[in-house]
């Protein structure tokens, strides 16, 4: 199988200008696709975002330059643009530049931002796929994504769709032979509940919130639409949360074993 040599130096000594933007996966080391790891021992610098996990952040070779741009919800440490610009910058110096995100980059991630800004300005990209938090979730939890007699489709969203006016329409969303996937969706669970219902599902149709899916700290929380925001409240999850919305959430309840936050089968407490 032939191999794809690394870029030559130009005649200038420095390497084309080039971007890797990187799929960190969903948090677990042993998750990471091993081109994500090589281009990790082989960048010079490395720019990257809150929900990277730290035993990914320690593949990085001691010397190399990193760049902490992470976001959280109500707090951008680093706005959007100078993110781009910073990519521009080191690749122009010659340097080769991974851009890690969590989970999959091109998944809730503005990878199309920074390709828009990469290409503008004359910089190559080369995108590298992670784990989302999606499958991530769902695999720890021991249940499917989509199964022939629950759900013969899946449908990943954002709750950012629930600010202000930009409520989703519904009924679109209640489907009863979908698994729906809700990312970023902890703080707005009242109003996703209560738009299911209102959509068509009924009201003891299956939700399961799950945090840090595959980190030793995952934590997760098993209800119904009606009953979930109560649950939410005496049993507070932190983020990053990930809304499971299906029938499949009952084949998990049903298993007799379900996977801990490192993959290894874990009986049911």
């Amino acid at each position: 199988m032939a191999r794809r040599d690394a870029a030559l130096p130009s005649e200038s000594g420095r390497r084309p200008a080039h971007v890797y933007l990187v799929g960190a996966g969903s948090g677990d080391v042993e998750l990471l696709t091993l081109k994500a790891a090589r281009l990790l021992q082989e960048a010079d610098a490395v720019v990257y975002d809150r929900l990277v996990g730290e035993e990914v952040l320690a593949l990085i070779p001691a010397g190399r330059e990193r760049y902490d741009v992470g976001k959280a919800r109500g707090h951008h440490s680093v706005p959007q643009a100078e993110i781009g610009a910073l990519l521009v910058r080191l690749a122009g110096e010659g340097k080769s530049v991974v851009r890690l995100k969590g989970g999959d980059p091109g998944v809730f991630g503005r990878m199309g931002e920074e390709l828009a800004v990469l290409a503008e300005a004359g910089v190559g990209a080369e995108i590298v796929p992670g784990i989302t938090a999606a499958s991530a979730a769902c695999a720890a939890m021991g249940i499917p994504l989509t199964d022939r007699a629950h759900a013969q489709q899946l449908r990943l969203v954002t709750a950012q769709l629930c600010r202000g006016d930009g409520e989703p329409d519904w009924s679109t969303l209640a489907r009863r032979d979908e698994t729906l996937i809700i990312y970023m969706g902890l703080a707005k669970i009242d109003a996703i509940c209560r738009g299911l219902r209102r959509g068509g599902l009924p009201d003891d149709w299956p939700v399961m919130l799950v945090a840090n899916a595959s980190l030793p700290e995952q934590a997760s929380l098993v209800g119904t639409l009606t009953d979930m925001p109560a649950k939410l409240a005496a049993e507070p999850l932190p983020s990053p949360c990930l809304v499971v919305v299906g029938s499949v959430v009952s084949m998990g309840a049903a298993s007799p074993a379900r996977r801990n936050g490192r993959g290894d089968l874990a009986p049911l407490s």
